[in-house]
């Protein structure tokens, strides 16, 4: 029988004693500093194309390693990071590409709004540790203003790319949102709050179904859902993802904001958990689409219920908790610690694979959670 207290010193050690060594270690292009997009199960690095969003994730996780215990230096990770995310990702326009091979030449010159998210979360991490903050804030604000005039619509919210015009979706906005949020933290310039309010209000007002409660994927221009299969489609992962971000917005309209996301998780919690885990996919009538369950959705419902708890003080939101964390745990049994199963089949099985590099981003903010996790009076009153 395991407290939550202590599922989370057990992930906090996972953290620092097996993942950030491993991971530095072998997750690192040691010629150029960029961060390798998988590690196969015995930690060889895969030669695959390189996104663009991995970067910036990688610069997250490893900016927040410090607080976390890990007792390294990771000023010289962030720093070739971000050298390597520069020399090799950056167009002449001053947006970035999305992929490129290992050697570092082009594959994909579009330019995605969900990259572009990232890299500005990457350079707000990055900012926590490096001394340079200010000049990190002036480049940020200049991809963010590349940004906006590119793909910023008059009706509200943004483009996904430049090719896309007739689709809205909601999970680049997303991460936009958790990015202004991170900046409006710590920087200078009140255009991040007022941005941080816009996609907040954006995301009660056209991304949540307003009788289901529940964040669809993918709209038509008119904010409508989609036609066809893309507008049932609803990711429980990203009900979580949404409820923790909007539980972070303050302003005017708190209470609305930590309303919404109180029934983003109900809804999640009410159709989108097998077995004890965040399947991949459900439709619009609540029925499951992808049974299969990926491992970044239970880091997300970890998160949430967590900041719920600490909201509400209510005492089911430690049972979810216990339940996500546990569940996360079992990702982790691989052979040689530090690296995860990145899903369970259908059935509940999980097969040996590579461990993609994008899921540490979200390991590694779920642990963040969990390490600020306030002890409760009942929490040892819980078990799994």
């Amino acid at each position: 029988m395991t407290s939550l207290s202590t599922l989370r010193t057990w992930l906090v050690d996972w953290l620092v004693v097996a993942a950030y060594p491993l991971w530095s270690r072998h997750g690192i292009d040691p010629r150029n500093g960029g961060f390798i997009e998988a590690l196969s199960a015995n930690t060889t690095p895969l030669l695959s194309p390189r996104r663009l969003r991995v970067q910036p994730r990688q610069i997250y996780a490893f900016a927040q390693a410090s607080a976390l215990g890990w007792q390294n230096d990771t000023a010289p990770i962030i720093r070739r990071g971000l050298r390597y995310m520069e020399d090799c990702y950056r167009r002449p326009d001053g947006l970035y590409r999305t992929l490129i091979e290992p050697t570092g030449a082009p594959l994909d010159q579009n330019a995605l709004l969900y990259d572009h998210a990232f890299v500005l979360l990457g350079l707000s991490s990055a900012a926590h540790i490096l001394e340079d903050r200010t000049d990190l804030e002036r480049r940020a604000l200049e991809l963010r203003n590349l940004m906006e005039h590119r793909w910023r619509l008059p009706n509200g919210g943004f483009l996904s790319d430049d090719a896309t015009r007739n689709v809205r979706e909601a999970n680049p906005h997303m991460h936009l949102l958790e990015a202004c949020l991170a900046w409006s933290e710590i920087g200078k310039d009140l255009s991040w709050t007022a941005l941080v309010e816009e996609l907040a209000e954006l995301a009660v007002t056209r991304f949540i179904n307003p009788e289901s409660g529940a964040i669809h994927e993918t709209f038509c221009s008119t904010w409508e859902p989609a036609p066809g299969l893309a507008g049932l489609i609803i990711d429980p992962g990203h009900q979580f993802e949404w409820a923790w971000i909007l539980m972070r917005c303050r302003g005017k309209n708190i209470g609305r904001y930590r309303s919404a996301a109180l029934r983003l998780i109900e809804y999640g919690e009410l159709c989108g958990i097998r077995d004890g885990a965040a399947v991949n996919a459900i439709l619009s009538d609540g029925s499951i689409h992808d049974a299969k369950a990926r491992l970044w959705p239970q880091t997300e419902r970890l998160k949430a219920a967590l900041l719920a708890l600490e909201i509400t003080n209510d005492a089911k939101f430690v049972d979810i908790g216990v339940e996500a964390a546990g569940t996360v745990l079992r990702y982790l049994e691989t052979d040689i610690p530090g690296l995860w199963r990145d899903e369970r089949s259908a059935e509940g099985s999980f097969s040996v694979g590579a461990s993609p590099a994008s899921s540490f981003y979200h390991l590694v903010g779920a642990i963040a959670e969990l390490s600020r996790y306030k002890r409760q009076s009942h929490d040892e009153e819980v078990y799994l």
